[in-house]
This record gives structure tokens, sequence and C-alpha cells, in this order.
């Protein structure tokens, strides 16, 4: 199973961040429109992400609902049928929630960082540090720390758990 240390935290201007962000990226921007469909699981999280009619992914992971740099467990598996997908697993499972959102991606060296513009609840920062099969979640807590440091990202912005939890509690 693939994993990542994670942060997500609040911002107050995606522009801002933006700027700072774009000097230290290998890669991106790219902008992209998703929309999150979560089911009810027991053991972590399953959602389905639809990019467009033809394109999505199924997406199962697990991860602490903590505030802060978090390891994170998952499995992804495409599909071009994500509408059909989407009706089979609620059927099976249910409908836990939906998230909409565009997002601008940059590559710093391993690290994803998101720029999350997110339908009902505003802009985030998410950071996800990629880690190799062999390596601890340490090295991978350490780089997120000294990115958000690098990018001004104070402890009081950092937000617990899945956007889909802060829409159901808003």
């Amino acid at each position: 199973m693939a994993r990542n240390v994670e942060i997500k935290a609040r911002i107050d201007s995606f522009d801002a961040l933006a700027a700072r962000v774009a000097p230290l990226a290998d890669q991106g921007p790219f902008e992209i429109a998703q929309d999150d469909t979560f089911f009810r699981c027991a053991q972590g999280r399953l959602k389905l992400r639809a990019f467009s009619a033809g394109e999505g992914e199924l997406i199962f992971y697990r991860r602490a609902d903590a505030a802060g740099p978090k390891e994170s467990f998952y499995l992804r598996t495409p599909t071009a049928d994500p509408a059909g997908l989407r009706e089979v697993l609620t059927l099976a499972h249910g409908q836990a929630g939906r998230v909409c959102k565009q997002w601008r991606l940059y590559l710093v060296g391993r690290t994803r960082v998101h720029l999350d513009r997110v339908l009902g609840l505003g802009d985030f920062l998410e950071l996800e540090v990629v880690l190799q099969d062999d390596e601890t979640a340490d090295a991978g807590l350490q780089e997120a720390q000294a990115l958000m440091t690098r990018l001004g990202v104070e402890a009081g912005q950092l937000v617990a758990g899945a956007y889909v939890d802060l829409l159901a509690v808003g």
C-alpha cells in the first residue's frame, strides 16, 4: 500500500500562497477540477474521485483525523466510468458525503503541494510527502514541517479530518 505524510491547513489568500509556492516548485502549476463522493466504510475512507465523465479513480485510505503532519496509507484504482461506479457503490454502501473542489497542484521535490478551493468551505493548503516503501514516516514528517515553515504555515491553521467532515459540521 502506498504511503505519504500529509498536512491540511486553512489559508487566507490562495494567490499569496501560490506566489510563495511557485518559486519552490519543480513542476506545475496544474489546474484540476474534481468531484469526490465518499462512501460508508468501516475501516478508513473510501471515495470516488471524478475528474470528468470518462476519467476517475477509486481511492481507499487510512489516516488519523488529527491536525498536523500524519501518515496516510492509500490505494488508488482508475476508472473510465465514474458515474456508473458511483451508482454501484451508493447502492452497496451508501454515500457519506460529497466534496467538489478546484485545485492547483505543484510538485516540490517529492511533495505534492495542493492549493484547494473547496465549494462551501473556502481555501486550503495540502502537503503530501510521498514516502518510499522502506522509509520511515519520520523523514516525511520532517520534510512536511520544513516546507510548512518555508511557506509560513502556522500550527493554528492546521485542520484535522477530511473536507467531507468539515462540510458535515459546517
